[in-house]
């Protein structure tokens, strides 16, 4: 049996450790990984992502989220996208130990990502490592990002429904987001609620989503939490799945799609550029050498 059957094979079964290994080869672009996706089969599972600016509380929230999930029975994959060392690329946070109640939870999946300088908040290969969770028949699959402010609007083409989560204290920045965040909302998520200002500030938020403001046929939920506690998580998760069940077509997502197409055409086409092979033909022209017409003699 080819390798790639038998991977989607163990996958199709729920086996954790094929699963984990099959990312690693996405990652780490180990021979035949382009195989195994091609032959993926094309579930739906539904993609919740969290995101919102750094300090929000959004690890501690991922975490209690969980925990409604699974006592409703189902399996739940949680992507923890983490900014990069500089040195490896390897995720910084990649422990998640405030996650650690999860680890050996049969029905909990938890991968710590590293962005590798992607700027949308984003793993690189993250449609393809989706692609693969889906295929371990998921019920849910949470992608935590890793918060760099309003450029984080790339969550949105991928997820279902995408949980923006803010604190009290971010009255002046919510007064400043012209579009970014506030666009890409489904739901808002006041968390640390407990603290001065809370329920002012929520009402604001609401002022400011209400459909005669923002352009929209409905208001967006905002749904005030304490993760820390736990307290309104069953709310915020009833609110999921009501926008799930309502949700449209995703049209951000064909873009993303798109761009994801344009860059893995871009890099095949590529393949057999060589810098230092270039390198060497313009330092042969010497000062005959014009950039333009090299590039069309080039790609003949």
């Amino acid at each position: 049996m080819n390798l790639w059957k038998k991977q989607i094979n163990l996958l199709k079964s729920g086996d954790i450790k094929t699963l984990a290994r099959c990312i690693s080869q996405v990652e780490n672009e180990v021979d035949g990984y382009e195989e195994l996706l091609e032959h993926l089969p094309t579930l739906n599972t539904p993609i919740i992502g969290i995101t919102g600016p750094p300090g929000a509380g959004k690890s501690t929230l991922t975490d209690a989220l969980i925990e409604p999930m699974i006592k409703e029975g189902k399996k739940v994959a949680v992507l923890c996208i983490d900014p990069s060392s500089p040195f490896n690329l390897g995720a910084l946070l990649g422990d998640r130990i405030r996650m650690s109640n999860w680890y050996n939870n049969p029905n909990v999946f938890i991968r710590s990502l590293a962005t590798r300088g992607s700027l949308g908040g984003l793993h690189p290969k993250i449609i393809e490592i989706t692609d693969l969770i889906k295929a371990a028949h998921f019920d849910y699959i949470i992608i935590e990002t890793v918060g760099v402010g309003q450029s984080e609007i790339e969550i949105a083409g991928l997820a279902d429904t995408t949980v923006v989560v803010v604190v009290p204290e971010a009255g002046d920045e919510i007064q400043n987001m012209k579009s970014g965040l506030m666009e890409v909302a489904n739901l808002f998520v006041v968390n640390k609620s407990d603290r001065p200002g809370a329920d002012v500030f929520a009402k604001n938020l609401r002022l400011m989503l209400a459909p005669a403001f923002h352009r929209q046929e409905t208001p967006v939920p905002v749904i005030k939490t304490i993760a820390l506690q736990k307290q309104g998580i069953d709310e915020l998760f009833a609110a999921i799945k009501q926008d799930l069940e309502h949700h449209n077509v995703n049209l951000k997502r064909f873009w993303l799609l798109a761009e994801k197409a344009y860059y893995l055409i871009q890099r095949k086409r590529m393949a057999d550029i060589n810098k230092e092979e270039l390198k060497d033909k313009i330092e042969a022209a010497g000062n005959d050498f014009n950039l333009y017409k090299f590039i069309k003699d080039y790609t003949k």
